[in-house]
């Protein structure tokens, strides 16, 4: 089929693929100089979070076709992009430092090599909506596609909407539960984290998945590729920088109180569910159909330790 885009401004190519690398590239590199000099890692997720609202923006004017599906998908990332950057970036600003870097502010080496994971993370993540508002992928530009709503996109809606909140409500109680002097040394187990223990990333993936789904609608043969977006930002919070990290210092700090071993017990990793049906559970079912992994639970290691040092 012979594609014209009238009133497109392509760029390097089609899908705007290369200039959204470029760009991120550019973004991520500016932030990085800046944090490097200063020694200043209050810009890094604000850096992150407004990278996905440029992308989403750039490609939707430069496309200038304006469909429906467009419209949606770009809005919901530029709601999720503002809300959340500016969220971490007060979080930041009211903390003081993020213990993220607490071996890496001073290597530069290392601070660098989170700065690329983070452009890495940003644009492979952003690709179904650089897909849909590809002028390819427009109803002016290519009849095939279908401008109407299917299952698919009703489907990313509902999960986009329901990610949204479940992630706002997550990120709004545990911020609150964290600025009361009643709850210093506690952890949280207010609201939605009464049901899981992380409900922020579970919010934050079914967002990703939501916006794919929107995307399947007009995805075409080698466009698949995205699917690597929803993956990755799964596989990120599952076993990198996400869970495994946040569970570990949870652990190693509160692993002696009974209260939050019984917690981690009643409690799901991710999924929410009501404690008396989670804790009942057996474990090869926590670990199958919870994602209740092994390498999630530090509760024991300084026993294990302990006992092999004297054995």
């Amino acid at each position: 089929m012979n594609i014209k885009f009238s009133m497109t401004v392509v760029v390097l190519d089609q899908d705007y693929l290369a200039i959204c690398a470029i760009v991120t590239v550019g973004m991520q590199l500016s932030f990085f100089i800046v944090a490097a000099a200063f020694k200043f890692d209050k810009v890094t997720d604000f850096a992150g979070g407004t990278n996905f609202v440029v992308l989403a923006l750039l490609t939707f004017l430069l496309a200038q076709t304006y469909n429906t599906r467009q419209i949606i998908v770009t809005a919901f990332v530029c709601a999720w992009g503002i809300r959340l950057s500016g969220y971490l970036l007060y979080r930041i600003l009211k903390i003081g430092e993020d213990k993220r870097f607490d071996d890496r502010r001073n290597n530069i080496v290392k601070f660098a090599i989170f700065w690329i994971f983070q452009a890495i993370w940003v644009f492979t993540v952003s690709l179904p909506v650089i897909f849909v508002n590809s002028p390819r992928n427009s109803l002016v530009n290519n009849p095939a596609i279908c401008d109407v709503f299917t299952i698919s996109d009703i489907i990313g809606m509902i999960l986009f909407g329901c990610g949204f909140v479940i992630e706002f409500f997550a990120d709004l109680q545990k911020f609150n539960f964290r600025n009361s002097e009643l709850n210093r040394g506690k952890w949280c187990d207010v609201g939605l984290w009464k049901f899981s223990r992380h409900p922020n990333y579970f919010g934050e993936i079914v967002i990703w998945w939501g916006v794919f789904s929107i995307a399947a609608s007009v995805l075409r043969g080698a466009q698949w590729v995205t699917v690597i977006g929803p993956l990755f930002i799964t596989a990120i919070l599952l076993f990198l920088s996400g869970i495994p990290g946040l569970e570990k210092s949870a652990d190693d700090r509160y692993r002696d109180r009974e209260s939050y071993r019984y917690y981690k017990h009643s409690t799901p990793p991710l999924f929410l569910c009501p404690p008396v049906i989670y804790a009942a559970l057996p474990k090869l079912v926590k670990v199958i159909c919870c994602l209740e992994f092994p390498f999630y639970n530090y509760l024991d290691v300084e026993s294990e330790t302990a006992s092999i040092t004297t054995g």
